[in-house]
């Protein structure tokens, strides 16, 4: 493989979600969660930028989760901003999305 065709490091192909998730953010978020799918043994989601999460965001995550578990590829959110958090949990999504709370039921 030249070098123009290498695969960028595992660094370079993290998912950052920025800091204002919208539906006209998720697709570009679909098409790097379909790489890493494809790429990586494991699925990490940096939230620690997230101001705002919006609804297509949150099901992309939902499903990208679902799709890791599926396949038996680790899924993760890093560094979850509070505001990313809460957002979550208001949605009551937490469970889907596999964020741990900290919450004992």
């Amino acid at each position: 493989m030249d070098q123009s065709q290498q695969l960028p490091d595992a660094e370079e192909r993290a998912l950052r979600l920025p800091a204002h998730g919208t539906t006209v953010t998720a697709e570009d978020l679909r098409v790097r969660l379909v790489l890493a799918a494809d790429l990586d043994d494991a699925i990490e989601i940096d939230a620690s930028e997230v101001e705002s999460v919006g609804q297509a965001v949150l099901q992309l995550l939902v499903a990208a989760r679902a799709e890791a578990a599926a396949g038996g590829q680790e899924f993760r959110i890093a560094n979850p901003s509070p505001a990313f958090v809460d957002r979550v949990n208001r949605s009551q999504l937490a469970a889907a999305i596999g964020l741990e709370t900290g919450d004992v039921l």
